[in-house]
């Protein structure tokens, strides 16, 4: 009877293992057709060995918007375009892929904030963008806007953050588990994701019913999602996420950027003491606004209307202290 049970299991892992063998080699199949199917919406260009997408849309004569993604986000053009597609008319606005996001390749590059800044300060060169220019970081990319203000201030014209990190905020933030991170890697290299069902996939993805989205955008969203997602490049990141706030810390607050932060609740949640650090932050600030909001960390995909009326008036605010020295600060 043992010897029996023992050849069952022995097949049944031999069946487990041929049909995942199977499903990865479909998987890289469709990645391939996928690449020629819903191809890069902005510009590709060689920075660092790898090649990052920048997109880009709006007048170029008019205030420079970059937006730059917080950490996971697996198509960070698609995931800004509730605030880009209602902004583009009035602003210049543009979306730069870190290496492992989006439409960008990987990178074997260190994944340390000096590294990914200068990536992305060549990366809007190369596309064509000048500064100076208003930061829009989500989430962990606070840090990276917050260095860039500190070490080129006379590229950075402000900083509207959504949840985005300090260094102080990143104490607060859940530890991260490397064993679960490495194993979703291993299911995101596989291809697994492809196969939850639709529905599912509407549950994971609010943003697949954004009304501004078209069949082709979601079609797209979809393949960045099998493509992007628990890459490599965000996995370093981690890695160097409390080096990188170190760094941060390290360097002048920039007091004279003017900086806008949208918070939502539901990070208070996550990492208690949020808005606290956030607003211990800002009172260093000379000219700062926040704005606390009931919505998710992804907060530019519920509360986009309103996040966008408020960037207008911060941005017209502080248009006129910059062309009017002698106006008081708002």
């Amino acid at each position: 009877m043992g010897k029996v049970i023992m050849v069952l299991v022995i097949a049944i892992l031999v069946i487990v293992i041929v049909l995942i063998i199977a499903l990865a080699i479909v998987h890289t199949r469709r990645l391939r057709q996928e690449v020629e199917i819903y191809t890069p919406v902005g510009s590709m260009v060689n920075v660092n060995g790898s090649q990052m997408h920048v997109f880009s849309a709006g007048d170029a004569e008019q205030t420079a918007l970059v937006f730059l993604s917080g950490h996971g986000t697996s198509s960070p053009t698609m995931d800004f375009k509730p605030l880009w597609n209602k902004l583009q008319g009035e602003y210049r606005v543009s979306v730069v892929e870190r290496p492992g996001y989006g439409w960008s390749t990987h990178s074997g590059k260190p994944r340390d904030i000096e590294t990914m800044l200068e990536e992305t300060r060549e990366a809007l060169r190369l596309a064509g963008e000048t500064p100076p220019y208003v930061l829009l970081p989500h989430s962990m990319a606070g840090l990276e806007a917050l260095y860039w203000a500190s070490k080129h201030p006379q590229e950075v014209r402000a900083i509207i953050g959504l949840d985005p990190c300090t260094p102080d905020s990143i104490d607060l933030l859940p530890p991260f588990r490397t064993v679960q991170l490495n194993f979703m890697y291993l299911i995101s290299r596989l291809g697994l994701p492809r196969y939850i069902p639709d529905a599912d996939i509407d549950t994971y993805l609010p943003l697949m019913q954004y009304e501004g989205f078209l069949e082709h955008d979601r079609a797209s969203y979809r393949s960045l999602l099998y493509r992007s997602s628990f890459t490599r490049d965000m996995l370093n990141e981690l890695r160097y996420l409390t080096q990188n706030a170190a760094t941060v810390a390290e360097q002048a607050i920039p007091h004279d950027t003017p900086m806008l932060f949208f918070l939502s609740k539901e990070q208070e949640h996550v990492a208690s003491g949020w808005e606290r650090v956030m607003t211990s932050y800002l009172l260093q600030i000379e000219n700062s606004e926040l704005v606390p909001l009931e919505t998710s960390h992804y907060l530019h995909h519920d509360k986009a209307d309103q996040i966008v009326e408020r960037i207008r008036l911060f941005i017209d605010n502080t248009r006129s202290v910059h062309t009017d020295p002698e106006k008081p600060r708002p």
